[in-house]
């Protein structure tokens, strides 16, 4: 998938979807159901756009419930109503989980591998900003169809891990999912396919390829 470059100086999360327009940026489903056990299939989309300095990502959801039962960085956020970014922004095969609830509550980490990966310091999650059409603010599960938006704005100095000044014209793999572990109706949805028994995101072998400007 291409990602297109915007030359946007001093955007603000709450103006991505309005710049995304403008832009022309399309939206792609999250749409795999790759676990039988786990059929329900919400509907979900986000698109993606970058920078000189950031990644630009915009999730649009519709479900039968939300929660947003976190609001501090680095929680358990999966198990919330949570849409999810995965990459290997270097060549080095460390990939970075950034996983983002319906609140904009964020977790970042890192690492080669599922075990003992790295949580980000707050002041780099801080780095990252966020708008959520649901506000801020946690909320214990809501049941009934609900839409939501969340933007996040994640600067290249989020990558904790190494020094990334640029991707331009860079290919990187990465995934995109929408999970919620807790919710009434538990879901495993990815962008791309992951052909293995269990649910697991942790599979950078299933990565799909971005293409940035």
């Amino acid at each position: 998938m291409k990602v297109k470059k915007i030359s946007a100086a001093n955007v603000e999360a709450c103006s991505l979807p309005k710049l995304f327009d403008e832009e022309k940026i399309d939206f792609q489903p999250i749409q795999c159901v790759n676990w039988a056990e786990y059929p329900y299939k919400p509907k979900v989309n986000f698109r993606i756009a970058h920078t000189q300095n950031s990644i630009l990502l915009h999730f649009k959801v519709k479900e039968e419930s939300v929660r947003a039962k976190y609001g501090e960085d680095n929680g358990s956020v999966w198990t919330d109503s949570c849409v999810e970014f995965f990459s290997i922004p270097a060549g080095d095969g460390i990939y970075y989980n950034i996983e983002c609830n319906c609140i904009g509550t964020i977790l970042v980490g890192a690492g080669p591998v599922r075990n003992n990966r790295e949580h980000a310091p707050k002041e780099v999650t801080a780095l990252v900003q966020r708008w959520s059409s649901l506000g801020n603010q946690p909320f214990a599960e809501r049941i009934g169809e609900t839409d939501w938006e969340v933007a996040l704005i994640i600067p290249y100095s989020v990558f904790f891990k190494h020094q990334i000044d640029s991707l331009d014209e860079k290919e990187i793999k990465a995934n995109f999912y929408k999970c919620g572990d807790e919710l009434q109706t538990p879901h495993f949805l990815s962008w791309n396919p992951i052909e293995i028994q269990q649910p697991d995101f942790h599979r950078p072998d299933f990565f799909g390829t971005l293409e940035f400007e």
